[in-house]
């Protein structure tokens, strides 16, 4: 095991390349399974996720094979292989096997789903779709049956917008007789770009992007390539660490519009953002002001830069409100702050921020993808050196994150854990 240490204090320029989005590879890696041939994805990010799903894909028989940022999947030899655990348990995107698998096979048994521990995330709407759709959905022994004569096309309300109930509605219903409309349906941008990837696999689906999507079911689906959307997520924290310490930074490959509502809020306390065709330019030479944000499905402000962002209000005169809508135990990151001299108190689902404070290098501990991320932000803030375990969560979302970070002048590094630092992680 390793752990990341920052020393803080550095002033940041250059330029960063952003990777594939983490939240669309997730999806379309298992989507593959639907076609029977090959599909290439291009530009995938260098993350452990990815290497988690190959594995999946080739325990249930497929060819992968990857060059660089690029993986060509034939499911020819596919068969609908049990996966009750194992690879399952350390990402919860696994649950798109079940979407992709009833999909083409009418069955599957999928272990529940592991990733990031962020309180309750049901996936009660995923199995109200697939029963919808005419598949009988069981629990036995920890993981989910799913079983189906054929498919059918039905109308779906979703009763909450979910991301992964959309996608594995989709999925599901891309190769069922006759057509689908799911209403309430998520927005985000990884929907599209799944959309794109199963049309040019021959889908019929109409709406990606709105709250209606419509399918109308095809029998088979065959090959294609298919280039993958800029990660919004990790662009959207090197705009956050660029607004933190940056001078004048560049962040190419990225598309502006998926970033509006961080970039309004980034405007709103003083940073300055040049928007061009796929990048953005990001300088900061005021003091930084109290903002307020409010998580929300997309357009609006994304839970997965709340954390993040929470760092740099660390930083900004005056108090700062940050509320999550969507996950409730998304404050974990908090504690580890307050090591590090944050002045953050959590009440319900929101946390005060209260600013500027300067902020000491510390030992701490990232409970999840996003907190990691945090406390990179926080880290290269700091006075002094801040030591992060807990770097295999962090892993999961951002490639190449030491040699980024250094490309744009930041000292960081990693060294193994020693005995009793692991012992001491595990027992945390």
């Amino acid at each position: 095991m390793e752990k990341l240490l920052i020393e803080g204090g550095h002033t940041l320029q250059g330029q960063v390349r952003v990777s594939g989005a983490k939240n669309s590879a997730v999806a379309l890696l298992p989507a593959t399974i639907l076609a029977e041939g090959e599909v290439t994805l291009e530009g995938l990010p260098d993350i452990s996720d990815i290497q988690t799903l190959k594995g999946l894909l080739e325990d249930i028989g497929g060819s992968v094979e990857q060059n660089g940022e690029d993986i060509t999947i034939d499911s020819s030899n596919m068969v609908s292989m049990p996966l009750p655990n194992g690879r399952v348990k350390k990402l919860r995107a696994s649950y798109y096997f079940m979407g992709a698998m009833l999909g083409r096979f009418k069955k599957a048994v999928i272990g529940m789903p592991g990733g990031c521990n962020l309180g309750p995330r049901p996936i009660d709407q995923h199995i109200k779709g697939f029963e919808a759709l005419g598949a009988q959905v069981t629990n036995e022994q920890g993981a989910i049956y799913l079983r189906a004569d054929e498919l059918r096309g039905a109308k779906i309300y979703l009763d909450v917008v979910s991301v992964g109930a959309t996608i594995n509605i989709m999925l599901a219903a891309v190769r069922a007789k006759g057509k689908t409309v799911i209403e309430n349906a998520a927005k985000e941008p990884e929907i599209i770009d799944v959309a794109t990837l199963l049309n040019s696999m021959g889908a019929n689906i109409k709406g990606a992007g709105t709250d209606v999507i419509r399918i109308e079911g095809v029998e088979k689906l065959s090959g294609c390539r298919h280039t993958i959307i800029p990660d919004r997520i990790e662009a959207g924290t090197y705009t956050i660490i660029a607004a933190s310490m940056g001078k004048e930074v560049v962040i190419d490959n990225v598309i502006p519009i998926h970033l509006e509502s961080l970039t309004a809020k980034l405007r709103e306390m003083g940073v300055q953002i040049v928007e061009e065709d796929d990048r953005l330019i990001v300088t900061t030479d005021k003091v930084l002001t109290s903002v307020d944000i409010k998580t929300l499905v997309y357009p609006g402000f994304p839970t997965d830069l709340q954390q993040p962002f929470t760092a740099l209000l660390t930083q900004a005169t005056g108090t700062s409100i940050v509320t999550d809508t969507i996950y409730s135990a998304r404050f974990k990151h908090v504690d580890e702050l307050r090591r590090m001299n944050a002045n953050i108190k959590v009440e319900g689902s929101s946390a005060v921020v209260t600013g500027p404070t300067k902020l000491e290098g510390a030992k701490v501990k990232a409970s999840d993808l996003r907190a990691g991320a945090s406390l990179v932000v926080a880290g290269l803030m700091a006075n002094g050196v801040t030591e992060i375990v807990g770097v295999n969560h962090i892993d999961r979302g951002y490639a190449s994150l030491t040699e980024k970070l250094k490309n744009l002048g930041a000292n960081v590094w990693r060294e193994d854990l020693q005995e009793d630092e692991v012992k001491n992680y595990q027992n945390s």
